[in-house]
């Protein structure tokens, strides 16, 4: 029983620290998924990336 309550008590204190959290870190997820969309749309990783992608299809191709 004593366990129960434990868990009990845990999954509370979980279930605040996480409805508080979503509230205050969405500015936050904003701020870093602005951040990853700068990168990813930049124009050295897109070209990057189209390397790769050359260089999987190359290998691919060869086996």
């Amino acid at each position: 029983m004593r366990k129960f309550f434990t868990l009990l008590i845990l999954g509370v204190i979980a279930f605040i620290a996480y409805t508080y959290g979503a509230k205050a870190g969405r500015g936050r997820y904003r701020e870093i998924q602005a951040g990853l969309d700068a990168l990813w749309n930049d124009p050295r990783v897109k070209k990057a990336r189209k390397q790769a992608v050359k260089r999987a299809e190359k290998a691919a191709r060869s086996l």
